[in-house]
């Protein structure tokens, strides 16, 4: 296929510039570097399997391929490829670890030709970022991005596939739901198992996707109303708890607050998720546009907690260093809910192993740096740790749950329209 003559498809790469930076052919540049600094053994350097490498046979739709794949291992932060510069350097980002175990992208194989990616979402331009900067370690590869809502690029990848043809290779969503609904509608290939053996099944459910950086619920709370240790384990609890009246807060316009609510369907049914919605009300919530304001109001002391995903609470404390706000974690549930970003090779993709090669270096250590030090997501990488005093994504407790089902909002939609509050 043509990319250059894509219907819907920017030539001009909605703002990734073709130059490339002084890398130019990364592995070249990189071997002639290398023998100085210690940087030995890249995979792609030969055409066979060296010590601690697997070479991985991937099978899909578009055809079979070969390629030549370490098995993950642990890095010296100088071992990485220029992690300074991949890392944040904001006032939370604090000290990050000497050691992280997964691949470099060092180590990944080339990308070479081009690609197209659907992106839903993006993170304020952040995933666009990450994506010019992967374009700009090879001299010969390309990414088209197209961005429009998750929702409605999921609907049109389904309807292209159904048609016989998707110009997309890739579909970045910011939400599981939107690409197992993708799956599930046959649009996908299977990823190769040297992709997601690094990422907990949770975050790829089937292997048709998987996940990229976290989101987790949280509980927001004021210090100086609690200490972590009074913060209720389970969301069943508050509505029941007279500490909690009149003092806490949720955004149900809000997607990520819808998401959290569709969980809760999943688990406990519709009638007791009901039940739940209507005794927080009763408990006198308070409703905000989104859920930086809950985070805010929390901040301020006008709350002395609510609902939020655990970012929220980050970008406060980018604005108000010193703001007496904490977040706890429940167990188990749908409040401790870890929804994720997720990516995954579309059906009939003109070259499906250069499109699993890039979801790879997404999930390499120095893209989940990156993502996770300045977009304050989770990384799904358990040896990169989230910003700030938080657990790590393996330390978390989610509840067993199918994050594909969070796409089914609709009843969700009905039933905060019913209870009162949408």
């Amino acid at each position: 296929m043509d990319h250059s003559t894509r219907d819907g498809i920017d030539d001009d790469r909605t703002g990734l510039s073709r130059a490339r930076d002084a890398v130019g052919d990364r592995r070249s540049f990189l071997q002639a570097v290398g023998a100085s600094a210690g940087i030995l053994g890249l995979a792609g350097c030969s055409g066979g399997g060296t010590d601690g490498e697997t070479t991985s046979e991937t099978t899909t739709d578009g055809g079979s391929s070969t390629s030549t794949v370490p098995e993950p291992k642990t890095y010296t932060e100088d071992e990485l490829f220029h992690m300074d510069e991949w890392r944040g350097d904001g006032p939370q980002v604090g000290e990050r670890p000497t050691e992280y175990t997964g691949l470099s992208v060092l180590d990944l194989p080339n990308l070479r030709g081009e690609i197209t990616v659907y992106l839903g979402g993006g993170e304020g331009g952040l995933y666009e970022d990450a994506m010019q900067r992967i374009q700009n370690l090879y001299r010969d590869f390309t990414v088209y991005i197209r961005t429009a809502s998750s929702s409605q690029l999921a609907n049109t990848i389904i309807e292209e596939a159904n048609a016989g043809q998707s110009p997309a290779d890739v579909f970045w969503a910011i939400d599981a739901g939107s690409v197992g609904v993708v799956a599930e509608n046959g649009a996908t290939v299977t990823l190769p198992d040297h992709v997601t053996q690094s990422v907990a099944d949770t975050y790829h459910p089937t292997d048709e996707w998987v996940g990229i950086m976290g989101r987790a619920r949280s509980i927001p709370f004021n210090t100086n109303e609690f200490d972590a240790d009074e913060i209720p384990d389970k969301v069943a609890a508050f509505p029941d708890d007279p500490r909690f009246e009149d003092e806490m807060g949720w955004a149900p316009t809000y997607g990520a607050f819808q998401a959290f609510i569709t969980a809760m369907r999943e688990l406990n049914g519709r009638e007791a998720t009901k039940q739940w919605l209507e005794a927080m009300q009763d408990h006198g919530v308070r409703k905000y546009g989104n859920e930086f304001q809950v985070a805010n109001a929390v901040a301020s002391g006008e709350l002395s907690a609510g609902f939020s995903n655990h970012y929220y609470s980050r970008l406060v404390y980018e604005e108000r260093p010193d703001a007496p706000l904490e977040l706890a974690f429940t167990n188990s549930d749908a409040g401790a809910l870890v929804n994720c970003s997720g990516a995954q090779v579309i059906k009939n993709s003109a070259d499906p192993e250069t499109a699993a090669n890039f979801i790879h270096h997404l999930l390499s250590i120095e893209l989940q740096e990156f993502l996770g030090t300045r977009g304050f997501g989770y990384p799904l990488l358990s040896s990169v740790p989230p910003v700030g005093n938080l657990p790590t994504i393996d330390q978390l407790n989610p509840p067993e749950l199918d994050l594909s089902k969070l796409a089914n909002v609709e009843p969700t939609l009905d039933l905060l329209r019913e209870v009162g509050a949408l």
